[in-house]
């Protein structure tokens, strides 16, 4: 395995750090190593600012390449292409613990990019990312106030673990993300099985210790070869130019900021901006530099916002710290989807739509670093951009709304009620329609009431909410003063510390994300957020409640309607057929869907969307399934005719033997005679040997069905009748075979022969003659001479006509009697 120049291992968690070899004309390159999963991580920053820059340019970009698991990429093209959900949100948890230790002013270009080298498919690769990317800027020259250090922490059998394996993790009633520094927290994301209150804040004590450890192992890094931090220009607003723009505009800003609604207040710190703009232009010429006024306006902002909160608790919208926003919500708004509801939050404002699929709507997952291989819960949030009353680009979702969907899923999965109870695929749909402060929070909480609305069991109600922070620091960064706000606005998150997002139901907790702005979050400011929102949260909770306080007893009638059937897991292969023919000729005639779980146990999920169509269904796979029971009548197709019986299909691949016996309740010379293949016919199952081999009988199914004064429907009768008819009407048949026995009659109801190729005149059948040589008698008796069958002397006529292929054949008396068949002619 490669070894770089310089090596550290993380005690007692195995992560290895290494670093020297690779990339050395990056500012910062690492690898970084747990157990056979390996990340490169390369941290570049730009020389020189870009002209007009405003804001910091920084960018995480991770890629997991196919590679590094033994595997080709799918599609046309071979290799990676766009990046995946899971790539856009390791990108996103390793962007926002990183930023807020960048210097205030440092605005150049900064690049971290993460590649997935090798992956064991038992360690996740995303913490990693985490840890090498702080490595790699902590032995770089780039200004930055690190290290961080991040750990995953599960929750198994009353004991916390660190970074878990996958396995592990399918125990786990917790999923915690944790980063922090040397001293406070820097953020988390996870989910969590409703925890407890409790557990959860114990998780981050636990967590906290652990990074520690991966702190000290970067610090042992970088003293081995971590080179000088580099000089760069920080680009802040200049006292004299944030002084004019004070004096300019006065306490006027005080006023146009505290405004309850959110357009006036930004259209009228826009309009002192724009005073500011032409004032300074005028009088500063060609030194003026539009950028310091709009960051002079921002420093106000900020010590507006900050200074009515932390000294006076006010806030800009009139509300008091602990308030929550009025709050609005309807359930199913939409007249044909299957489940959709309304909330609303101050002026944040959602609609969820739900819908419900069958198990062939999941969505498959890569999987390449191990874990879950697909998922059957899907939460989608779109944010367009006139919810903010703004234009922009629309089309494919960008990175924040990738983020921000995934928070609210994770956030309900744990509700869910599993696929055994409700086999559906279900999607949830957030729109944002409003945008002030914490939309993914208003998307828990309509897509709950929208899964209540489409009919979902789900285990119990869900809301979230977000809080932020105001803090004033002494010259050491140590905090000496806050304030926890209840329900932050935007302009709150924009010029606050924090914005702390926690979901759950009553019980606990189901989801969290925190995002900070300064370098780190005490742990008892932390606990603090937590309570403030479990209160905010049972609020929130009522109002739902009032709403729609169970999930709908009923389904949407336009949503599909399932069954599960059971059948014996060796037919699987039968109901699919070959190349899946006999699968979607079911699907095709009943226009219901059946889904076949994997996991080869025989059961099966029938979705239709009317109640005809989940009957022909479940009729097609019984027949398909279904054996033959000794008693039961069916209709079946004849599907082999030999000179003793026909085999009759009952069932879809099932037949039996109809014996020439059982055909009718009188005797049948031949089977052709009665049926011929794909007749239909009534039969029933009279026996089933030890082999398996079925025998039926038409003559008994006959005999039920007009007992049952059921009609015949079989197609058979019209044949019988005119066996019966060549049978004959009476006269004595001696013995059962065709050369022995009494008398017999001639044929007189008989019509020509066809073919013959038997030269000659034959004379009449009278009696049965035993040799061949010599006239033949008929064939009713053992005596008698029998002509010659090859071209032999003249043979009499058949009175009904000459055969046309040889002489004349005599005439067959009329027969004095014919001894009748021991079942007579009873049909």
């Amino acid at each position: 395995m490669l070894q770089q120049k310089y090596s550290v291992t993380v005690e007692d968690l195995g992560i290895t750090i290494e670093t020297g070899t690779l990339a050395k004309q990056a500012n910062g390159a690492v690898t970084i190593r747990l157990g056979e999963t390996i990340v490169f991580v390369s941290a570049c920053a730009a020389t020189f600012m870009k002209p007009g820059q405003d804001f910091f340019p920084l960018t995480v970009d991770y890629r997991e390449k196919f590679s590094a698991a033994g595997r080709f990429p799918g599609g046309f093209f071979k290799r990676e292409g766009r990046p995946s959900e899971k790539e856009i949100l390791t990108s996103r948890l390793c962007d926002r613990p990183l930023r807020p230790l960048f210097p205030a002013g440092f605005l150049n270009e900064v690049q971290v990019l993460g590649m997935l080298l090798s992956t064991d498919q038992v360690n996740e690769a995303d913490i990693l990312l985490v840890n090498g990317a702080s490595a790699a800027l902590m032995v770089s020259d780039i200004p930055w106030n690190g290290p961080i250090g991040c750990v995953r922490v599960a929750y198994i059998n009353g004991a916390f673990v660190a970074n878990p394996t996958h396995e592990q993790m399918f125990e786990s009633s917790l999923d915690l993300i944790y980063v922090g520094n040397q001293d406070d927290m820097m953020m988390i994301e996870g989910s969590g099985d409703q925890v407890p209150e409790e557990t959860f804040v114990a998780a981050l004590e636990f967590a906290h210790t652990q990074v520690q450890k991966i702190i000290a192992a970067q610090r042992t890094l970088a003293a081995q070869c971590a080179k000088a931090k580099a000089s760069f220009k920080l680009h802040k607003v200049t006292p004299e130019n944030l002084t004019a723009v004070r004096d300019l505009i006065g306490k006027r800003l005080q006023t146009a900021v505290f405004n309850e609604s959110k357009l006036v207040r930004q259209d009228a710190v826009g309009a002192l901006a724009e005073e500011a703009k032409a004032a300074l232009k005028a009088s500063q010429g060609t030194a003026y530099d539009e950028n310091q006024v709009k960051m002079a306006m921002e420093v106000l902002q900020e010590e507006v916002f900050r200074e009515a909160i932390i000294e006076e608790g006010k806030r800009a919208d009139g509300r008091k710290v602990t308030d929550l926003r009025a709050i609005e919500c309807q359930a199913g708004v939409l007249p044909r989807v299957h489940g959709s509801a309304f909330f609303q939050r101050g002026e944040t404002q959602n609609i969820a739509i739900t819908t419900l699929g069958t198990t062939s709507d999941t969505q498959d997952m890569d999987g390449l670093t191990g874990g879950p291989k697909e998922k059957s819960f899907i939460l989608h949030y779109n944010f367009p951009p006139f919810s903010v009353g703004e234009t922009g680009r629309t089309g494919t979702p960008g990175r924040r709304e990738i983020g921000h969907g995934a928070l609210a899923e994770r956030s309900l999965l744990p509700v869910m009620p599993s696929e055994d109870d409700f086999p559906y695929s279900i999607r949830v749909v957030s729109e944002i329609f409003e945008s002030n402060g914490s939309t993914s929070m208003a998307s828990v909480c309509a897509g709950c009431l929208s899964l209540m609305d489409a009919g979902v069991p789900i285990t119990a109600m869900v809301a979230g909410i977000s809080c932020g922070l105001v803090s004033k620091s002494d010259a050491s960064g140590k905090i000496v003063k806050h304030v926890v706000l209840t329900d932050i606005i935007g302009s709150e998150d924009h010029f606050g510390d924090m914005d702390f997002k926690i979901c759950g139901t009553r019980k606990g907790i189901t989801g969290f994300q925190l995002d900070l702005k300064i370098h780190g979050l005490p742990h008892s400011i932390a606990v603090e957020a937590i309570k403030r929102n479990t209160e905010t949260r049972h609020k929130i909770l009522d109002v739902m409640e009032a709403t729609l306080s169970a999930p709908r007893g009923e389904l949407s009638p336009f949503a599909p309607r399932i069954e599960t059937v059971q059948i014996d897991p060796e037919k699987i292969g039968l109901l699919i057929g070959p190349g899946g023919k006999t699968i979607r000729r079911i699907q095709d005639v009943s226009g219901a869907q059946l889904d076949i779980n994997e996991d080869n146990s025989g059961k099966v999920n029938i979705y239709a969307s009317t109640s005809e169509s989940m009957k022909r269904a479940l009729e097609e796979i019984a027949m398909l399934t279904a054996e033959i029971e000794v008693g039961k009548t069916y209709r079946g197709v004849v599907r082999g005719v030999k000179e003793f019986g026909a085999f009759v299909e009952v069932m879809p691949g099932k037949e039996g033997l109809v014996h020439v016996s059982e055909m009718a309740d009188f005797r049948i010379n031949q089977v052709e005679d009665v049926c011929a293949l794909g007749d239909f016919m009534w039969v029933k199952c009279v026996g089933v040997d030890e082999k398996g081999r079925v025998r039926l009988s038409r003559k008994e199914a006959m005999a039920e069905r007009a007992t049952a004064g059921e009609a015949d429907g079989d197609g058979i009768s019209e044949k019988l009748v005119a066996a019966k008819q060549r049978a004959g009407d009476g006269g004595d048949r001696g013995g059962h075979g065709r050369s022995f026995g009494g008398d017999r009659g001639p044929r007189d109801d008989r019509g020509p022969r066809d073919g013959g190729g038997r030269g000659g005149d034959r004379g009449p059948r009278h009696g049965g003659g035993g040799g061949r040589g010599g006239d033949r008698g008929p064939r009713q008796g053992g005596g008698g001479d029998r002509g010659p069958r090859h071209g032999g002397g003249d043979r009499g006529p058949r009175h009904e006509g000459p055969r046309h292929d040889g002489g004349e054949r005599a005439p067959r008396p009329e027969a004095s009697s014919q001894a009748p068949q021991s079942d007579g002619f009873q049909d």
